[in-house]
This record gives structure tokens, C-alpha cells and sequence, in this order.
């Protein structure tokens, strides 16, 4: 079954943990070892996220020598961000339209306590 990017990008994004890793990450390449460090977890276990993120296309994975560093690639996320503000536009919209009636509301208070 084929899944489309935007959904294997929200299911990565779904754990907590793996957003803390791309936070992580939008500062700068890290290892899997500083990567690990604020949570308490294994490694396999972070590298278990790791994989998640690589294959939703998230992060990128080098290798230099010994170390491995992971870096953030935000394609995926601005696909997700152009999606979510299509909703963004519509509650926006939304809401101006409920000020204005609001506000036409306000007024014809105020000229129905004149009128008594």
C-alpha cells in the first residue's frame, strides 16, 4: 500500500520524541550520541526514531570517519506547513466573519437603546 509524503511526514512528526530530535537538529548536525542525551533511552531506541525521520525524509544521515551526523531536512516540513495554512486561512476567515457580526450585533444595540 502506497502512502502519500504529507502522511508519512505527519506520522513521524506524531511523537514527541522525534520532534524534540528535529528541534534538535534545526540548530545544527549532531550525532547520534548528543542526539540521545536528553532522553532516557537507549541508542538502538533513538536510532529506532532516527529511521522513522530518515525515511519520511526529515533528517539526513552522513558519514564522516567514526562519526555519523544527522541534519535536518526541512522540505518535508514546509509540504506541511503549506498544508496547514490552507486551514489557518479558512479559521482566519471565519473568525473576521464572526467579528463583523459581532460587531454589527453591537451596534444595533446600541441604536435599539437609543430608540427606548
Amino acid at each position: 500500500m502506497s502512502t502519500d509524503r504529507l502522511s508519512v511526514t505527519f506520522a513521524a512528526l506524531a511523537d514527541p520524541t522525534r520532534r524534540a530530535i528535529l528541534a534538535h537538529l534545526a540548530k545544527g548536525e549532531a550525532s547520534v550520541t548528543e542526539l540521545a542525551k536528553p532522553f532516557e533511552m537507549s541508542l538502538p531506541a533513538i536510532s529506532k526514531h532516527l529511521k522513522v525521520l530518515e525515511r519520511a525524509g526529515l533528517i539526513a544521515r552522513g558519514r564522516e570517519a567514526q562519526w555519523r551526523p544527522c541534519q535536518i531536512k526541512a522540505e518535508p516540513l514546509k509540504e506541511a506547513a503549506d498544508w496547514i495554512e490552507q486551514y489557518r486561512q479558512f479559521w482566519e476567515d471565519n473568525l473576521d466573519r464572526l467579528d463583523d457580526y459581532l460587531h454589527e450585533l453591537q451596534i444595533q444595540e446600541k441604536q435599539d437603546g437609543q430608540q427606548k
